[in-house]
């Protein structure tokens, strides 16, 4: 099944993500540099391989197919 993903707000989400761990350990920097410099499908892969529920980033389409 696909879906449809708010890559922009996934990719703030990641940011917080990885900036609040910068708090507790440093080498988060790497991991949030990443994250910004990302493509959509490796920002997807980063948010799966930290446990983010894609569904949460899912738009949603209101036109009614007929």
């Amino acid at each position: 099944m696909d879906i449809t993903i708010d890559i922009d707000a996934l990719r703030n989400d990641l940011i917080d993500y990885f900036g609040s761990a910068m708090t507790i350990n440093k080498v988060a920097m790497m991991d949030l540099i990443q994250v910004e410099n990302a493509s959509d499908n490796e920002l997807v892969n980063i948010a799966l391989r930290n446990g983010f529920d894609l569904y949460n980033y899912e738009i949603k389409n209101n036109k009614h197919t007929r």
